[in-house]
């Protein structure tokens, strides 16, 4: 049931129909060689070896079944969407036809007609297995062992086979038809993974597109409510010390003074942000000491940093995505989380191989199905840095702290 919901739901993305109807297109295309070999097949039967009694019944029978598959390759030969759908409904007119067939032509030690046309039951699983319907497949593939089964039951009565070789041959059909519901079952879940990543990567390149302005935007809002403000304040300070009359001149200047210190402060945060050149000249436990600082100063609360259990060589790689990820974790807790007091703590295990970077807030935490809410409303961040650590063998977790906050985990392989 949950494979079925998620083929509906991916069945909703525009950029993800197409890919399932090509998928079901084709089983389509395949059905109808399929079945084209079955019809060559009834047909070459009833005329090389044509049963001892209604005959004509079973030429009529043939050539009927014979006209409905080419008809239905006709009109679903452009396999647009509605036939791709309701190709599963052809499945049990096949096994109908392959079922009167058998019935009209009887069995008796004159004619083998009978034996031979259930053989080609074995074919209509393999029709089945070409749709995206695993219960519909189910439903065939059991339908035609029953079929069978009675079919060579009524045939044994006129050849006297045995009961035992009536068993074998039904227990192959049986685990042909098994085998092809395993195969409709692994083709859906293959087309669902295929459907998910196709969705996946819509949304990253729909949100990719809007990640230069949303980054302009947000460096404008700092620029504005920060360092320009102080700017102005400065300007301000100047006007007045300038003014003659003005009998705090000397107080002016020292407001002045503050402003400044407090906008280059500002401007070197945010060109820290913008590129970390510390990461390279200082090393990584420098790097988060210092994006950690800038973003509390940002958002009032208070951080503590630990590195010292970090004694791994610079390895620019790892290092770039440490830093990375601590940055966008600062940033979700700075906007989302209301913490008061952040930990960060970097360490590096030389016996495991392995860097972790934990970040601990005491905020509201996060509630269960937030991410994958946020990953829906067009909010990649967490995802692409989970595929980012997934992409070098690392791990991401999210844990609730003790007593309020979340708790968020890397590990990362290190090179030896």
């Amino acid at each position: 049931m949950q494979e079925r919901a998620t083929l509906t739901q991916l069945d909703g993305e525009p950029d993800v129909r197409a890919i399932l109807i090509g998928h079901a297109v084709r089983g389509l295309r395949i059905q109808h060689w399929v079945r084209a070999v079955l019809v060559a097949f009834v047909i070459l039967t009833v005329t090389l070896e044509p049963p001892a009694r209604a005959h004509a019944v079973c030429l009529v029978l043939a050539g009927s079944y014979a006209a409905w598959a080419t008809t239905v390759a006709i009109v679903t030969r452009h396999g647009n969407e509605i036939a791709a759908r309701l190709a599963w409904l052809a499945l049990f007119a096949d096994l109908a036809a392959l079922a009167a067939l058998s019935v009209a032509s009887g069995a008796s030690p004159q004619s083998w007609t009978a034996y031979i046309l259930v053989n080609g039951l074995v074919l209509i699983p393999v029709l089945a297995a070409t749709q995206l319907r695993p219960l519909v497949c189910t439903a065939v593939a059991a339908s035609t062992v029953l079929v069978y089964l009675g079919a060579s039951v009524a045939a044994r009565q006129a050849n006297t086979e045995p009961w035992t070789s009536v068993g074998l041959r039904t227990a192959v059909v049986a685990g042909l038809a098994l085998g092809c519901i395993m195969l409709s079952r692994l083709q859906r879940s293959r087309v669902v993974t295929i459907g998910g990543l196709a969705a996946d990567r819509s949304r990253l390149l729909a949100e990719t597109m809007n990640i230069e302005e949303r980054e302009r935007r947000e460096l404008a809002e700092h620029l504005h409510d920060g360092a320009l403000q102080y700017l102005l304040a400065a300007r301000q300070e100047l006007d007045e010390a300038r003014d003659p009359d003005s009998a705090d001149a000397t107080h002016a200047f020292e407001r002045v003074e503050h402003a400044l210190a407090e906008a280059s402060r500002l401007l070197r945060s945010t060109m820290t942000d913008l590129h970390p050149a510390v990461l390279r000249q200082a090393g990584l436990p420098s790097a988060l000491t210092e994006i950690a600082q800038a973003t509390a100063d940002r958002a009032a609360f208070n951080v503590a940093v630990a590195t010292t259990q970090w004694r791994h060589p610079p390895e620019p790689r790892i290092d770039t995505l440490l830093f990375a990820a601590a940055r966008e974790l600062l940033t979700n807790a700075a906007k989302h989380a209301g913490a008061t007091q952040v930990t960060v703590a970097l360490a590096s295990d030389a016996a495991t191989g392995h860097a972790r970077l934990e970040i601990t807030d005491n905020g509201r935490g996060i509630q269960p199905g937030a991410l994958a809410q946020r990953l829906a409303n067009g909010h990649i961040g967490i995802a692409s840095l989970q595929a980012r650590i997934a992409a070098v063998g690392g791990s991401l977790t999210f844990e609730s702290a003790h007593p309020r906050g979340t708790a968020v985990r890397i590990d990362l392989p290190l090179k030896s």
